[in-house]
């Protein structure tokens, strides 16, 4: 018997059937048998799955750069914190030290980096990665409960100041807003997980005001036999990131936006991944298979505008890539190729980062500002290519 399946059986026992994000934020994120809380091996090419950042270094050399080009935008201050959400291994952080120490010593001088991550099995492998910028103070982990107001506090201690100091900040998010809990709403009503004879069944209930005003502002109401997901949580994560006072926020996921949703695609998306392979069923394997919901990005960009934030247009990671290494003919991925089976290998990596074939035109990358002109913001290197395109 699959412990996580009889841990939810039990609470369903106890208090009627449940709504299908506590399902899901109890297949993932619970302490002990949670997908993402039992260990880290379900990450990279050996995996469940594998983000940008196991795919090669240069991803988070490119953000470096993009990264370095925002910080001085921002009028080079000299402190500012990086804080990436659901920051996995630590992989794609440590390419972002690493490359700034070595090629923006300025900005790297100014750059804190906090990790937000929650899952100890994670947090274990950060420790592992990040172990020399952890131990001099470069960089911190907080979990999200932590996060809240602490970061300008813990600067603030830092640099023997006595009251909490809102430096200007980065918010990064890459592949995070797809693993939150969503509820799932159909035209029957909002989904309820009930179990009988040992089996998750489904049901339905009345939706919530919450769920009807999300529909009607940022999605479409389902019709028969369709599904829709409304996030919630996401919703809530998003205010969040963009209540910093001067800075940005990046999101980088696949996703969709309402007018897609109007045009009939996107409804539907969610699915659960074991082993690169993809099910629609998200009962089969409780805490062994991850379970996401491709991202609504019309609803984040209207969150975080509500929150003093100027959004950019929508662009595809292969448009942000490409903005930020045409300058340098993407050297940031060949710098340490000796031989040209090296430069071989490393171009196919990068291909597939920045193909419609590979990773580059399913991943769709939103920038949001704060306390900076849009029109500034517009002619970062990332953005280059939306640019042209209007």
């Amino acid at each position: 018997m699959n412990a996580l399946r009889e841990k939810i059986q039990h609470e369903i026992r106890e208090g009627g059937p449940i709504p299908f994000s506590r399902y899901m934020e109890m297949c993932l994120y619970d302490p002990e048998l949670g997908y993402y809380s039992r260990n880290a091996a379900q990450f990279g090419k050996a995996g469940d799955f594998y983000t940008s950042s196991d795919v090669h270094a240069v991803f988070g050399r490119l953000l470096a750069r993009q990264f370095e080009e925002m910080w001085r935008l921002l009028g080079s201050p000299e402190q500012i914190t990086l804080r990436e959400l659901g920051p996995g291994r630590g992989l794609f952080a440590q390419d972002v030290l690493d490359w700034s120490e070595k090629k923006f010593p300025d900005f790297f001088q100014a750059l804190h980096y906090v990790l937000v991550e929650s899952s100890p099995a994670l947090r274990q492998r950060i420790d592992s990665a990040l172990d020399k910028h952890l131990a001099r103070g470069k960089a911190a982990m907080w979990t999200p409960q932590e996060t809240s107001g602490a970061v300008a506090q813990t600067l603030a201690v830092r640099h023997g100041t006595t009251e909490a100091v809102a430096f200007p900040s980065i918010v990064f998010a890459n592949e995070f807003f797809d693993a939150l809990p969503v509820e799932v709403v159909g035209a029957e009503g909002s989904l309820r997980i009930d179990s009988r004879d040992g089996r998750f069944v489904e049901t339905w209930s009345s939706p919530s005001s919450e769920e009807l005003e999300f529909l009607d502002r940022y999605s479409v109401h389902p019709e028969a036999g369709e599904r829709v997901e409304v996030p919630l949580q996401a919703q809530m994560h998003m205010r969040a990131a963009a209540s910093l006072e001067r800075g940005f926020v990046v999101v980088i996921d696949y996703g969709y936006s309402r007018e897609e949703q109007l045009a009939g695609r996107h409804r539907g998306t969610l699915k659960a991944i074991r082993q690169h392979s993809v099910s629609d069923n998200p009962y089969e394997a409780p805490g062994e298979q991850d379970i996401t919901a491709d991202v609504n990005f019309t609803a984040l960009a209207a969150l975080a505008e509500r929150e003093g934030m100027q959004t950019q247009r929508l662009i595809t990671q292969s448009q942000f890539l490409l903005g930020i290494g045409e300058a340098n003919e993407f050297a940031d991925a060949f710098e340490d190729c000796r031989l040209p089976q090296e430069r071989a290998k490393v171009a196919l990596q990068l291909k597939h980062l920045v193909t419609p074939a590979g990773m580059g035109e399913s991943f769709q990358v939103l920038v949001a500002s704060k306390g900076i002109s849009g029109e500034k913001v517009s002619k970062l290197a990332g953005l280059s290519f939306a640019t042209r395109a209007r």
